[in-house]
């Protein structure tokens, strides 16, 4: 017998949702390094693209969500109609297997949580020790630190395992008492720690430099393709367009929900979390610098490790720092939470549809998460390879949604999904324009990516051999892509029954 369906109480609670949903790991660990990078060009880029790429698929998946009531499977299937059901198959194949690797994201937050935890106890009671270690770069703690972490760590395993434990718990029992009370205490807990980081950052000397370069628009910079690339892309991945996440969240909104205002506030809120924790970090950077031009000199490098190893000894050696360290890794777990569990609660509820009962569909995810997860804990470079092909994976999924909405139609779409409940609308012109704009982008996107090739050999090695076991090569993103769309074709039929028909 069928489960009595859930929703959310109220509009906050699915705002909320899609709020946790969007402010992930990315908005404290990717965004500050790339808008660091190139300053104010790209955050004008990345807001263009905001309103561009990311909200018309968020209101699109929303709006699916709602109206068919179903988990990812269910609810693109019943749009696509049985000939092109394989591509709701692959969109859910790739948001799984990101979930899959970004279990061990909430286990290395976990571990820098307890490890600035730790260093806040020994510095209230005047040990200062391992605060000392951390400021200082010629003893290497934070890189000796993070490469121990990333590599066959039983810490690093264990970390993951309980937040996936906990996970379960949250999610077993169900919306309301489950993710929406948690995501009540999160999200806003989350906002009031990246203030508090960032207004301390900001009043140190330097700090307001930090912030001018934050905003400091190089309108050569307009013409660098890069950066073009690099503002799309990171608001593709950061506010979750093109997952099938929002389809998930949609499933459990209330029939009278605005799709379109709950789009923008959801959107917008993610881009005011990733900008709070920017202005933390590079005033910190500018603060700690010898001088300005130095610290722009490090922003250019892109460091991948900022937040890492670099940014420990920068709190370290400020003012109140062990605090502020402690406050900033407390909003980067809880940031990492709030996004493993929608992933998670996609897998739940197309378990559910399913008809396996939410908690028993809950321990499944999460042993999915466990054991797929494992060789992502314990090698970094495979962690690494999957992050690479399933984010570029995403692009696919964008591109797909967009064609199913072109196939339907998308003015069509607009007054069939969208428009129904919404007070807030926006021009039907705008929306159709996005979605097919979007559809070439997307198709554009995957092309250069693959055409710049990210490893040495990126299809064949030195041998002639297929280049499958490089981390970052056209092959590997192919090979497994193919696996997941060989999957989705060849089930194609028995997928449109249990999860579309049924």
């Amino acid at each position: 017998m069928a489960e009595k369906r859930e929703e959310f109480s109220n509009r906050w609670g699915i705002i909320l949702a899609a709020l946790g949903m969007a402010i992930g790991a990315g908005n404290l660990w990717r965004f500050p390094r790339i808008a660091g990078e190139h300053g104010g060009t790209f955050i004008i880029l990345w807001m263009f693209f905001l309103v561009i790429w990311s909200i018309p698929l968020l209101m699109a998946e929303l709006a699916i969500g709602k109206h068919y009531r179903k988990g990812t499977l269910g609810s693109l299937g019943s749009l696509s109609g049985k000939k092109f059901n394989w591509m709701g198959t692959f969109v859910t194949l790739v948001t799984v297997g990101i979930a899959f690797y970004y279990s061990v994201v909430t286990g290395w937050s976990l571990r820098y949580f307890l490890l600035n935890t730790q260093n806040l106890v020994n510095y209230l009671f005047g040990s200062g020790a391992m605060n000392e270690s951390f400021a200082d770069p010629n003893v290497n703690f934070m890189d000796n630190f993070w490469a121990s972490l990333s590599n066959s760590s039983w810490e690093a395993v264990l970390c993951y395992m309980v937040t996936i434990t906990v996970a379960i718990w949250v999610l077993g029992k169900g919306i309301k008492k489950g993710l929406e009370k948690t995501n009540k205490i999160l999200i806003p807990t989350l906002f009031i720690l990246l203030l508090v980081v960032s207004a301390f950052a900001i009043q140190m000397p330097g700090g307001v430099e930090g912030l001018e370069y934050l905003f400091t628009i190089d309108v050569e910079k307009f013409k660098d393709p890069i950066i073009w690339i690099e503002a799309i892309t990171d608001s593709a991945w950061s506010t979750g367009a093109g997952w099938g996440l929002m389809i998930t969240i949609g499933s459990f909104s209330r029939q009278k929900e605005d799709v379109t205002l709950n789009t923008f506030l959801g959107a917008f809120g993610n881009n005011t979390a990733a900008l709070l924790a920017a202005m933390a970090i590079l005033p910190a950077v500018f603060a700690m610098a010898a001088t300005p031009a130095e610290a722009i000199d490090f922003l250019h490098g892109g460091n991948t490790a900022l937040v890492f190893t670099i940014l420990p000894q920068l709190f370290a050696q400020m003012p109140g720092g062990p605090f502020l360290s402690w406050i900033f890794f407390g909003a980067f777990a809880m940031a990492a939470f709030s996004s493993i569990l929608p992933m998670m609660q996609l897998i739940i509820k197309n378990l559910t549809d399913y008809e396996i009962p939410k908690k028993k569909a809950a321990i499944i995810a999460g042993a999915a998460c466990f054991v797929v997860g494992f060789p992502s804990a314990w090698w970094l470079d495979f962690f690494e390879n999957q992050d690479w092909v399933w984010g570029v994976g995403l692009l696919v999924s964008g591109i797909f949604i967009s064609f199913l909405i072109i196939k339907y139609g998308p003015m069509k779409f607009k007054k069939d999904f969208i428009d129904q409940n919404s007070d807030f609308k926006v021009s039907k012109y705008y929306f159709a324009g996005m979605i097919y704009f979007n559809f070439v982008a997307g198709l554009f996107l995957v092309y250069w990516w693959m055409d710049q090739g990210y490893s040495e050999y990126p299809w064949f090695d030195e041998n002639g051999k297929w280049n499958v076991i490089d981390k970052f090569s056209n092959a590997t993103i192919v090979t497994q892509w193919a696996v997941a769309l060989v999957i989705a074709v060849v089930f194609n039929g028995w997928f449109y029954r249990k999860f579309v028909k049924k």
